[in-house]
């Protein structure tokens, strides 16, 4: 009787063991989501002040084309972006053409002193910020997950119960060089 109870109660720490392990990483999994629902909102926020902000400096710098084009362009694509590594992509290709747009728009003192230019790059500045930070969020939440279902013993049951490896949000190499000015 005493080794049915024994092999009985191993049985359940087993199961509650393996149950663990699931809860754990589908906790992680949805943090992952979570975190990249933060990411889109700010994003969302961002495409929503970037036509204020092309009207703003079309007024100003009428020959500067290309790179209002480029902003246009970029936010465009960003919008139709679906899967979050497209929406990773077109983000990077859309922060390369803001920075090039507020360089451009350093060569103008009447727009840097115009108060819609002044509060929507402020107002850009402090959502890029969020961005920045919901990124980093992001990251340490796939981070957590990876090493959760890459580890032992969470390798055996992430297999078996189709958990994928996810990628973090990584800069282009774009985004990450200084933009030029052309005059």
């Amino acid at each position: 009787m005493i080794p049915i109870i024994i092999s009985i109660v191993v049985v359940i720490i087993v199961i509650c063991a393996i149950a663990a392990i699931y809860n754990n990483m589908v906790t992680l999994r949805n943090r992952i989501d979570n975190a990249w629902q933060n990411i889109d909102t700010q994003l969302q926020r961002r495409l929503d002040l970037i036509p204020n902000l092309v009207e703003t400096v079309k007024g100003y710098a009428l020959h500067e084309k290309e790179a209002l084009a480029a902003v246009t362009n970029a936010r465009n694509a960003t919008v139709a972006a679906s899967s979050p590594e497209d929406k990773m992509a077109a983000d990077s290709v859309l922060t390369g053409a803001l920075r090039q747009l507020f360089a451009v728009a350093e060569a103008y003192p009447d727009l840097k002193a115009n108060t819609n230019f002044v509060q929507l790059q402020t107002a850009l500045e402090d959502t890029e910020n969020k961005i920045s930070y919901a990124r980093q969020s992001y990251n340490d939440c796939v981070l957590n997950y990876n090493n959760a279902i890459e580890t032992f013993p969470g390798v055996i049951f992430a297999g078996i119960f189709q958990f994928k490896e996810r990628t973090g949000f990584e800069a282009e190499h774009a985004a990450q060089t200084a933009p030029t000015v052309k005059f």
